[in-house]
């Protein structure tokens, strides 16, 4: 379990390691950070594949592409196997994480089709100046946000989201009838009126101050036994 927390615009450090230590109980090995004045971006690992070489946040060659994840790709050796073969190169020794951004420069936003796991992930692409986030295909990760005044804000965990000064704890009372209706709080709302969480199968993208959602997966019913 590790845990990721972000914001979009100006830099603050101090801000983004109050939010990456408010999780540390998900990732209790390493941290890191990467700040370019328009994102943020931050990591909580527990550190177990690649334990050397996979610190977070990581990039592509030319660092124009920026990942962190919470989670695992189960199929990252062969995916790294095919890259490689066609022209990518890697900077750790075997970081499942790492075949994200490269996935990203070969097929673009639709990754995940290619990629066996689960996983909250942020992406950053400096190039095209676009941040995207995907949960994985049935939510086994987290991934919570929030958008204020054109920003957004998210974290593996609510906790974390509260820590930044733009977001309202604010209680959300429809979702917490739910809860305590059906005992638990359905995606996209949460207990928190300023904070949604992320649909599972789905990826949101962040540009020019507005977002978009989209789905990148939809159970099949076809398949008979």
């Amino acid at each position: 379990m590790c845990g990721i927390v972000g914001f979009t615009g100006r830099e603050n450090k101090g801000l983004l390691n109050t939010m990456a230590n408010s999780i540390v109980h998900r990732g209790p090995d390493d941290d890191g950070y990467y700040s370019d004045g328009q994102v943020n971006l931050g990591m909580r690992r527990l550190s177990i594949v690649d334990i050397e070489f996979g610190k977070q946040p990581l990039c592509n060659e030319d660092s124009s592409v920026w990942v962190i994840c919470n989670g695992e790709i189960y199929n990252h050796r062969g995916l790294r196997k095919e890259l490689e073969k066609q022209g990518h190169r890697f900077k750790s020794n075997h970081c499942d994480t790492e075949v994200i951004p490269h996935l990203y420069e070969e097929y673009g936003q639709g990754w995940p089709a290619h990629v066996n796991g689960m996983f909250g992930v942020a992406l950053w692409d400096k190039n095209e100046k676009k941040l995207f986030l995907y949960r994985d295909r049935i939510g086994k990760k987290p991934l919570y946000y929030s958008v204020k005044r054109g920003q957004i804000v998210f974290a593996s965990e609510i906790k974390a989201i509260l820590k930044h000064p733009d977001i309202s704890s604010e209680l959300d009372y429809k979702s917490l009838y739910h809860y305590f209706g059906l005992k638990n709080v359905s995606a996209p709302t949460t207990a928190f009126g300023d904070i949604k969480q992320l649909m599972p199968g789905h990826f949101l993208v962040w540009q020019d101050r507005k977002i978009d959602e989209h789905s990148y997966w939809h159970v099949n019913f076809g398949d008979t036994l």
